[in-house]
């Protein structure tokens, strides 16, 4: 039987660190309001010059090599991004795969905020288990801070620029594979996490610009209160399905959104500190890269091993949420 199989993990991250620190330069802030209440103490921007293709590309150069494979070995590559180079076209996966060299292969992003590296594992797994499709790249890359309001203190200081890759392959291999995946959304909450204008909607305009509707628009305690009870019903859930107990996983890897969430999330699921990976507090939110930055954490410290069982979850603007349990197929760094 052939299954898919997580073969790399890779990241990249901009160069300028900004501090809670920098950003009391900027907006009425302070550190300890912004560790208090999301343990952030620093994330990346991109620079003016950067976009989120050059992100995902450095990312995916790595997660090819890394996977052992060449750019002509790629079958599909597939983006998920809230921060698109371009409005609609083209694709910002068709930019990446070009600057890889990947030419003649499926190209196209999916928009699901902070719940897109899950959403790219459950396609990518599907795609391989049909048969047609060996390797294909998915790529979590985000220049939000090109849609953040620093006006608006609430969101502008719990989000970061940044790009995590990983190369799914096939395998006959059932002990190096991806185990399950669960997605979901439900617009009925979809103003909760918005970017309200430069769409069909409210088309760009000098009133919307003036407005500050280009940029991330966020209920923040409506977001937190929904986004603890539904991480930890879909985590039972697929732990249930798949009759594994929290303590056969290696590593549990949640969005990194809010360390207050990871938390509560953790707690209520009973993992252990050892279990929980936290880098919210390097990067802040980094919505579809996210996870993938977060893995990539645990692989370049060394101890992320071939068939070690994670656990990802994560809820982003739609909204959209989902878990993955997968083993780890990649070799050890």
């Amino acid at each position: 039987m052939k299954y898919a199989s997580l073969k790399s993990i890779a990241s990249y991250v901009p160069s300028r660190c900004v501090s809670n620190f920098d950003l009391e330069k900027m907006v009425d802030t302070s550190d300890e309001w912004i560790t208090k209440r999301t343990g952030i103490k620093t994330r990346y921007f991109a620079e003016s010059s950067e976009a989120t293709s050059d992100l995902a590309t450095k990312a995916g150069q790595e997660a090819i090599r890394r996977a052992g494979l060449k750019p002509s070995d790629i079958d599909m590559v597939i983006v998920a991004t809230l921060s698109p180079d371009y409005i609609g076209m083209p694709s910002t996966a068709c930019i990446t795969s070009y600057n890889l060299g990947i030419e003649n292969v499926p190209a196209f992003d999916i928009t699901t905020a902070c719940t897109g590296y899950i959403y790219l594992l459950s396609m990518a797994k599907a795609f391989i288990q049909t048969g047609e499709y060996q390797n294909i790249l998915i790529i979590g890359a985000e220049k939000i801070s090109s849609l953040l309001d620093f006006s608006d203190r609430t969101t502008c200081v719990l989000f970061g620029d940044g790009a995590g890759a990983s190369v799914v392959s096939a395998t006959e291999n059932e002990g190096e594979a991806i185990v399950d995946v669960h997605i979901s959304a439900n617009g009925k909450y979809s103003d909760f996490l918005i970017t309200p204008a430069c769409g069909s909607k409210i088309p760009a305009s000098a009133e919307a610009l003036a407005n500050h509707l280009q940029f991330i628009k966020m209920k923040g305690n409506e977001t937190f209160k929904l986004a603890v009870k539904t991480l930890a019903s879909d985590v039972e859930h697929i732990l249930q399905k798949n009759s594994i107990a929290p303590s056969e996983v290696k590593y549990f890897i949640p969005h990194q959104a809010n360390l207050r969430i990871i938390s509560a999330v953790g707690e209520m699921l009973d993992f252990s500190s050892d279990q929980v990976v936290v880098t919210v507090d390097k990067y802040g939110n980094t919505s579809a890269a996210s996870i993938p930055m977060a893995i990539n954490s645990v692989y370049e410290s060394g101890k992320l091993a071939k068939g070690d069982l994670l656990l990802l979850d994560a809820f982003g603007g739609g909204l959209t949420w989902g878990s993955a349990l997968l083993r780890f197929g990649g070799d050890s760094l």
